[in-house]
């Protein structure tokens, strides 16, 4: 699966409803051991979320890692702060720390890193005695959604085309596997999911927002081809207003996320 081209814009229309796991994890991380402490965000898109890291920290030094240079363009003319809050080009396939943290956070990212849960060993090992490492991931990939998506890219009319540039079901770990993975590196872990139910307003609302995520991989994939990205669209749209259908108060979405905390041995 090649990487997705980013459109900040598109990812930050539904900005409120994405930034709720965020601050649902970071309320649960306890007091970082050194002052001022260090920490990185993983995968901190437009940066926007990674600033509230800064407003919690205020001594921090923070550094987002992004692999999209869509997305850090967006962070840097934004959101970069004197150099206490910096923004820097990292593939989390092979990223590891250079330097020790108090904290390493990843909101809503790790999904798309194969076999991401082998990374944890190093993320650990470069936290400070006593550090954090803090992470959220959907837990909705077989919600409709996802499957509705990955049933069409298979379809007869796709399959040729797109054949291997979605993720699939396994592409989270469940909680309990979650669990296990950290407390086998020695640290304490908390782990927990909760389903939030989303009330999307607009037309084809949950299109708008897959078409900022989920959806990227497809849309990369036939960027070379507008009519079929449209034909594409088009016929997903079909199905996700079956799926999703409105209330007169707004769509309701259904979103299932697992969080995870894990403190190192001080």
């Amino acid at each position: 699966m090649a990487d997705p081209t980013w459109d900040p814009a598109q990812y930050l229309r539904h900005a409120g409803h994405r930034a709720r796991p965020f601050t649902d994890l970071l309320a649960q991380v306890p007091d970082l051991p050194t002052d001022p402490p260090r920490i990185a965000d993983l995968g901190c898109g437009p940066g926007n979320l990674t600033a509230l890291l800064a407003a919690r920290w205020p001594t921090a030094n923070i550094t987002g890692y992004d692999n999209s240079p869509e997305m850090l363009h967006r962070a840097r003319a934004e959101h970069a702060d004197a150099g206490r809050l910096d923004f820097a080009h990292a593939d989390l396939r092979t990223w590891a720390p250079s330097e020790p943290y108090d904290l390493i956070f990843s909101n809503a990212t790790l999904q798309w890193i194969p076999d991401h849960a082998d990374r944890f060993a190093d993320w650990i090992a470069g936290l400070v005695p006593g550090g954090t490492f803090a992470f959220q991931v959907p837990g909705n990939f077989d919600a409709p959604s996802h499957r509705l998506m990955r049933e069409l890219a298979a379809s007869p009319r796709w399959r040729d085309r797109l054949s291997g540039t979605l993720r699939h079901a396994d592409a989270v770990l469940t909680p309990e596997a979650y669990l296990e993975r950290l407390t086998d590196l020695g640290c304490a872990a908390d782990v927990w999911e909760t389903t939030y139910i989303h009330l999307l307003t607009g037309e084809d609302p949950v299109l708008d927002w897959v078409k900022g995520t989920g959806l990227r991989p497809i849309l990369t994939a036939l960027a070379d081809d507008p009519d079929a990205a449209r034909a594409f669209e088009d016929e997903y749209r079909t199905t996700l207003r079956e799926a999703y259908p409105p209330t007169r108060h707004g769509t309701p979405f259904p979103f299932r996320r697992i969080f995870a905390i894990a403190r190192k041995e001080a």
